[in-house]
């Protein structure tokens, strides 16, 4: 359909969505768009037909359209806007619905709700519905940690309230949570857990009111920041008194109990290879180059469902947690540290019980056989990837003093190739993203961010965890026994047909269908961006436009790996899907694959399912929010300081840019003064309304800091400009300040009299326009 013919229809339902309510002849429709004649008439015609075909518009008996009203109720998670806003996501397809700010019914950030459509989205011109909530059905929160700040005795007197608390958190930030003299009382600065007893409401839109649960601390002592945005995040940071009592019970070694039923393989060359500060090791490999040219590679995972019992006190804790949360300075477990570091840890020397999977692969990466078994294994070297990794470059000195393992080592890199080259022909997208490791001292500031670069040992060792992965998902689901699967749906089709807008934009070449989207459309474009200044901000936007893994209990497939079953199995001390995977693998090995057995495990799977994926989630913000507040602290004492930078994303309301170390701040349009700058959403970029200059994604850039404040974790930089630049941004600023006392003044001698009424109209214009063209949804 022609462009003229697809902007007339948008243009006609855009008027229906304004007008939801009433109803118009064909001849109205046409008058209004101002349309005249026969031509024009049978245009409209056509145009009310297509819309009536797609069930957005409704002839009614007398001749004339209204908008289809909206009946269905629809369910999903609020997403709040600091500025008081929000979006409903309720569909993994359709758009996002839009909420006003008088129509959130008070509903807080993550709150399960109710919408019903106002106006339905306009497909021709890529807006989304509109919709007011109806109902809230449940509350994502029922504590919030926060700064204390204290009432006098005359205000608690009057209000009955200690103080409040307020969030540091942003969507969070604008309510005051009051807390009742009774209970605990904290002082000024206290950073303070508070149990939520009654929500936002029509008699108190902006607050909120809840009991003091723990006083974690005064803000600015070591510490205090991190434990505040652990509890925030719903993450226990201590294990409660019955889980360590039944860790003391089990036994610090192998008993003789144990090892009936399992191959013993303690005489086997098996290593395990972790970082140089790793104290929990959960897999361990060997690796043999046979006679006829295929590999044999044996994975052996820490049992830890031999020790964590179902329905155990550190089984429900485990399932609590869900995962281990690793910040800059500490590791929250998911199992206590006599277990995580102690008999469930591979650990050299040491007889461990661990489950294997063994296959044997061909040189072009086929596994053609396999076995999964209970084991006792004992590590012989706990190797680091940095020594590895040193090993495989030829270091004289580490070669000579792991003699004995080199050639499996050797061996192991040469798998590795094979292993990821045939996941690289099947489409895999082998991300690179830079990943920053903060140094903190023994106060917890940081003193140092540094990029980690992944050696061959590294990649090596996913490379062999993909392969076990893969191969026990595959198994269980070809024996169609109800199993637990990490799954990675395909992408949005919108959200790739941006990306690959992007890529074009920068000069990458763009080939298929996005009909048919496959993983290796993304690989092509990677590997186009290899080693280039761009291949990061590519890297960024490809995974903004990727759905979120997470787990099922069906067989969905992982797009980013191009495999059709895949399942986590390598971490049971860390994740605890893994641990249920272990769990299901005795289980059919014992109980066999009966109707019964299905049963049981066909009906715990979903809700495991997504409350581990709930959890993972919860850990990733945490971790996330403790490196920018880290991030953040480090570049406090650098205001002033230039950077070299690039352009990370562009939106409305100013520009994102990334510096080399992956500090994130913001330049906001305000900050960007030598020209007077409009968005274009259609190309993602700024464009300079006198100068012409134009600012894009990926684009190098120069940058100064000018505010760092860790309690928001927000980081500001403004473009440093060149001398010319900065002499026309000068003069820019001289002219409009004379223009806005000119105007001043004129407006105060103008029809208002006082002035009053023809300024406050003057800086309501200014106003529209600031918040009309930059804070737009």
């Amino acid at each position: 359909m022609p462009d003229k013919e697809n902007k007339l229809i948008s243009d006609i339902l855009e008027f229906f969505r304004s007008n939801p309510d009433r109803r118009y002849t064909s001849e109205q429709v046409e008058d209004v768009l101002r349309m005249h004649g026969s031509s024009a008439f049978k245009r409209v015609v056509k145009a009310l037909a297509v819309l009536e075909g797609e069930g957005k518009i409704t002839l009614t008996n007398k001749d004339e359209f209204k908008m289809t009203q909206q009946t269905q109720v629809l369910e999903g998670v609020f997403k709040a806007n600091e500025k008081g806003f929000g979006f409903v996501r309720y569909d993994e397809v359709d758009p996002d619905a839009f909420i006003t700010r008088d129509h959130t019914l008070h509903a807080v950030n993550g709150d399960t709700v109710e919408i019903q459509i106002t106006k339905p989205s306009n497909p021709w011109d890529d807006k989304g519905p509109e919709a007011k909530i109806t109902k809230i059905i449940e509350r994502s929160i029922d504590k919030i940690v926060g700064e204390f700040h204290p009432y006098s005795d005359a205000q608690v007197k009057k209000t009955g309230h200690f103080g409040y608390v307020q969030s540091h958190e942003k969507r969070l930030a604008s309510y005051m949570i009051f807390i009742s003299d009774k209970g605990l009382h904290p002082q000024m600065g206290d950073m303070v857990q508070v149990s939520i007893e009654e929500y936002p409401s029509d008699e108190h839109p902006a607050s909120m009111e809840g009991t003091a649960l723990e006083i974690i601390g005064n803000k600015n002592d070591p510490g205090v920041d991190i434990i505040s945005i652990v509890l925030d995040n719903d993450i226990n940071p201590e294990f409660p008194k019955d889980v360590l009592q039944a860790a003391e019970k089990i036994p610090d070694h192998v008993t003789e109990a144990d090892r009936a039923g399992r191959k013993d393989l303690t005489k086997d060359t098996v290593i395990t290879i972790d970082g140089d500060d790793s104290k929990d090791f959960d897999d361990a490999v060997e690796v043999e180059k046979l006679s006829s040219g295929n590999f044999h590679l044996a994975v052996h995972i820490a049992d830890v469902t031999h020790y964590v019992t179902e329905g155990s006190a550190i089984d429900e804790e485990a399932y609590a947690r869900g995962t281990s949360t690793y910040l800059v300075d500490r590791v929250i477990p998911m199992l206590p540290f006599r277990l995580s570091n102690g008999i469930c840890s591979l650990n050299p020397g040491e007889d461990r019980l661990a489950l294997t999977c063994d296959m044997e692969i061909t040189g072009q990466g086929e596994v053609i056989n396999y076995d999964i078994f209970p084991s006792v294994i004992q590590s012989k070297y706990r190797m680091t990837y940095n020594n590895v990794n040193e090993i495989l470059k030829g270091d004289a000195e580490l070669t000579a003093e792991y003699a004995d393992l080199v050639p499996m080592l050797t061996d192991m890199a040469e798998l590795h190739k094979i292993l990821f080259n045939k996941r690289h022909e099947r489409g895999a997208i082998d991300f690179e993203e830079t990943e920053a490791q903060i140094i903190v001292d023994e106060n917890g500031k940081p003193i140092d961010i540094k990029l980690r670069n992944r050696g061959v040992s590294e990649r090596m060792i996913e490379s062999f965890m993909l392969a076990a992965n893969e191969t026990v998902a595959k198994n269980y689901n070809l024996k169609h026994v109800p199993f637990l699967y990490r799954v990675h749906e395909k992408p949005d089709e919108e959200k790739v047909k941006n990306f690959f807008e992007f890529a074009a934009a920068i000069g990458v070449d763009v080939h298929g269908n996005l009909k048919d989207i496959n993983p290796k459309m993304f690989q092509s474009v990677l590997s186009e961006v290899t080693d280039t200044p761009e291949e990061a901000v590519v890297t960024i936007m490809l995974l903004r436009s990727m759905q979120q893994a997470r787990y099922s209990d069906e067989a969905l497939g992982h797009f980013g790996l191009a495999a059709k079953y895949y399942t986590h199995f390598t971490s049971p001390i860390r994740r605890y899907p893994d641990l249920i995977v272990h769990r299901m693998i005795h289980s059919y090995a014992e109980n066999g694959f009966t109707d019964k057995e299905k049963e049981k495990w066909g009906g715990k799977l979903q809700p495991i399912a997504e409350h581990t994926s709930s959890r993972e989630r919860k850990s990733i913000d945490a971790e996330r929010a403790v490196d920018d507040l880290k991030k953040t602290e480090y570049m406090a004492d650098k205001v002033g300081e230039e950077f070299d930078a690039v352009v990370s994303s562009v939106t409305s309301f100013g520009m994102f840019i990334q510096l080399d170390n992956t500090v994130e701040g913001l330049i906001h349009i305000s900050n960007m003064k030598d020209d007077y700058y409009e968005y274009d959403e259609k190309s993602m970029s700024m464009h300079g309304r006198s100068t012409g200059k134009i600012f894009k994604v990926g684009q190098p850039i120069k940058v100064k800091l000018i505010r760092a404040d860790a309690e928001q974790r927000k980081i500001d930089f403004e473009r440093v400009l060149s001398p010319e630049e900065a002499e026309k941004a000068k003069q820019r600023e001289e002219e409009f300040k004379k223009r806005r006392a000119s105007h001043s003044r004129s407006t105060f001698r103008g029809k208002g009299g006082n002035g009053s009424r023809g300024g406050g109209h003057g800086r309501s214009n200014d106003n529209n326009k600031k918040h009309g063209k930059y804070e737009s949804r």
